[in-house]
């Protein structure tokens, strides 16, 4: 049998829209950053977009997984598509000076509506993914998605970053809005049968099963909480837009350099993992690449101390190589331990895990960052990651011992 998940046109398809989707998602993402921090200078400001996003998408993403659950799994992703198109074309409107009246209003409102439509992509492809491949093959693809994923953050950034500096910002919302239309082309083109959907049951209880069923897995709960929690801490992305500007006196095109450069480092950990998976000790090198990323976030604050700008790039780029283990391992042991049947919701708590620590992060990282300093707040993010890894240890010993061929 065929074991490379590429070979599977089907599957360069979804990946397709996955990349696109990401693409665009993250040129807005750096540019509404570069955008609110030039109106307000307030690192606060920068927390906010991350509290602004997670809100909705928390309070949307069980409902989003039951949806695409009972119902069909292309639908709503391409919803969401269109959704962040306009949205894109909205902060477009903002910075182009058609919408002149309370302009960071109407960029919080924007961001707002991204968390909305970001809770449908997720368990769109993860549940898509279980239907064109077979269990076999989840490993190689989950670090073959992980790289292509990780493509499109460092290509995403760096390419915002370029365009705001050679062009305008309201140049680069509209690629991202281009790019969500190509995407939601891409997933209505996927030829794939999908089952008929669940049997319907009430929606609160139908979510309660997810929930139970994510909370009485150590392994599953374990890992996803790893995660959470590290990034939660230890993300320092949030504040690039103020490293620049504040500490190392840069432009939008250096700002793009290095929100790209920890996605780098994953994409080179993706691409391994894709062609040598990892099954003995995989949970032993769960918990490795989550210290590790923590003893990057240290280092990369103490090379801005230094005004080491390439030193800190560095740094990113090798915490995104240890995040990198992080994304396959904890993708892989989802995919594998998930009933078709709970795939969407198994993937919205899972995304809820995840938009909790990306933003929840980015709101904890502009809090520290305004009564510890910058410098300092990093420091200590990436100690309490730290922390965190050794307590998971503890309290997951099924975690810490697991290889995946057990789950095979």
């Amino acid at each position: 049998m065929n074991t490379q998940p590429l070979h599977n046109p089907v599957f360069r398809r979804l990946l397709t829209y996955r990349v696109l989707i990401v693409l665009s998602y993250q040129i807005i993402g750096v540019v509404v950053g570069w955008h609110v921090y030039e109106l307000t200078h307030d690192k606060l400001a920068l927390g906010l977009i991350g509290l602004a996003e997670v809100i909705p998408y928390i309070s949307c993403a069980l409902f989003a997984g039951y949806a695409i659950d009972h119902h069909s799994r292309r639908l709503f992703g391409v919803m969401a598509c269109v959704m962040l198109c306009f949205n894109a074309l909205t902060l477009l409107a903002v910075a182009a000076g058609f919408i002149v009246t309370a302009p960071i209003t109407w960029i919080y409102i924007s961001i707002a509506l991204n968390g909305f439509a970001r809770a449908f992509f997720a368990p769109t492809y993860n549940a898509l993914f279980a239907l064109i491949l077979p269990r076999e093959q989840y490993a190689r693809a989950a670090g073959i998605g992980s790289a292509a994923f990780q493509a499109g953050l460092v290509i995403g950034p760096a390419l915002g970053g370029l365009i705001v500096g050679f062009i305008s910002k309201s140049a680069a919302y509209g690629v991202a809005a281009v790019l969500t239309l190509i995407s939601a082309a891409a997933l209505l083109s996927l030829r794939v049968k999908e089952p008929p959907p669940a049997a319907s049951a009430p929606i609160f209880k139908s979510i309660g099963e997810g929930l139970r069923f994510v909370a009485g897995n150590q392994i599953l709960l374990g890992a996803q909480a790893l995660d959470m929690f590290a990034v939660l801490f230890g993300g320092a992305v949030a504040m690039l837009p103020a490293f620049i500007d504040d500490v190392f006196h840069l432009g939008p095109e250096a700002l793009g350099l290095l929100r790209a450069a920890p996605a780098i480092g994953c994409i080179a950990t993706g691409i391994c993992l894709a062609r040598r998976p990892l099954d003995k000790h995989a949970g032993r090198w769960l918990l490795i690449a989550v210290a590790g990323f923590g003893l990057c976030i240290i280092g990369f604050a103490l090379s801005a101390h230094f005004l080491n700008f390439w030193l800190a790039a560095v740094m990113l780029l090798l915490s995104g190589t240890c995040d990198g283990v992080s994304v396959v391992l904890r993708s892989t042991i989802m995919q594998l331990m998930t009933p078709d049947i709970m795939r969407g919701r198994v993937a919205a708590i899972n995304g809820i895990f995840i938009g909790s620590s990306n933003e929840l992060g980015q709101f904890e990282s502009g809090v520290a960052a305004r009564f510890m300093g910058l410098i300092p707040s990093v420091i200590f993010g990436g100690m309490m990651t730290l922390g965190i890894v050794g307590t998971t240890a503890k309290l997951a010993p099924k975690l810490r011992r697991l290889h995946l061929g057990q789950l095979q």
